[in-house]
């Protein structure tokens, strides 16, 4: 290791082509100036890190997005410091042995990152339950965008983190979203489009040829004077994917400024318009459905009364 010594710490963002790979081989391929057998090597040492939790398996499957810290030189890690634990109040929804069930709100960013390493729901979940630094990721399993609201799972073991891991991959966990888009949406469908990186816009993604199977079912709840609200169910869940798969379709969401920067007349909506309402899965240990709701956030449910208003006026106008 003392070739190494006072070399900073390095950090890398698993790309979703590496989703299911070993931790070791994907760090091989993004850090090809160190050898896989040293990358193991450090990783037993405990000198390397995913989204801010310490991993010592090589083995451990990655999802595709994580970040990625490893400290080559030994003293660097203590120079550079970790995630910690933070008081941040998180709405349990549902907690037992095996796993949590989080109600997020807008605003709140799941996983450290580029210009957000405090502050997260990760730095929340080890300060709630400080048993989850021993598990990959903190237990979170999958993710929501940082405007984006509603429910989340996380696995308290290991145990659970896999069983949960294979019902994303098998496509049995239910993730069903509200989304308000612009435009009107005459009837349900299905938009299966490939998703990948913005040829060009590197903080976007878009649908692309070379990009990973995306598939989202919607449904029509309710058609507005200007707008639609849908249910959308995803069967996939790449990053961005309904919000790209909508604004592919001519209907962007409601608030997006990524993928929609064209607001609506007297819009102020600040975010996304998009809320994970439904969560259901079967329990890693006990092997029982459970599904669980969680109610609009009170800045979604007042942009609703405001278009139902309009909507109401524009009937009696019409009298």
């Amino acid at each position: 290791m003392s070739d190494y010594t006072g070399q900073a710490m390095q950090r890398v963002q698993v790309g979703e082509s590496f989703s299911g790979a070993r931790l070791d081989v994907a760090l091989a391929q993004l850090l090809p100036e160190h050898s896989r057998a040293r990358l193991q090597a450090w990783l037993r040492a405990g000198r390397v890190q995913v989204d801010g939790v310490p991993v010592r398996s090589p083995s451990v499957r990655v999802l595709g997005g994580e970040w990625v810290e490893v400290w080559p030189d030994e003293d660097a890690r203590a120079r550079d410091g970790v995630h910690a634990p933070e008081a941040i109040a998180l709405d349990v929804v549902y907690e037992d042995e095996a796993i949590l069930v989080i109600n997020k709100p807008a605003g709140l960013v799941v996983h450290p990152g580029n210009g957000n390493w405090t502050g997260t729901m990760l730095n929340a979940l080890l300060h709630h339950a400080p048993e989850l630094a021993g598990v990959a990721r903190a237990g979170i399993v999958h993710r929501l965008d940082k405007e984006t609201s509603g429910l989340l799972v996380v696995a308290r073991t290991l145990a659970a983190q896999t069983a949960l891991v294979r019902q994303l991959q098998a496509r049995t966990m239910g993730r069903h979203y509200l989304a308000l888009v612009t435009g009107a949406v005459t009837c349900g469908g299905t938009v299966c489009a490939r998703i990948g990186r913005h040829p060009v816009q590197r903080t976007k993604m878009a649908v692309t040829t070379g990009g990973r199977e995306a598939v989202t079912h919607y449904t029509v709840r309710e058609r507005l004077r200007t707008t639609t609200l849908l249910e959308c169910r995803l069967e996939t869940g790449r990053t961005h994917q309904i919000r790209v798969h909508m604004a592919h379709l001519g209907h962007p969401l409601v608030g997006d400024a990524l993928y929609n920067p064209r607001r609506l007349p007297g819009e102020v909506f600040g975010r996304q318009a998009l809320h994970a309402w439904q969560l259901h899965l079967q329990h890693p240990l006990r092997h029982e459905p459970m599904q669980w709701q969680a109610p609009l956030p009170e800045d979604f449910s007042r942009l609703l009364a405001a278009l139902r208003e309009e909507e109401k006026d524009d009937a009696n106008r019409a009298v």
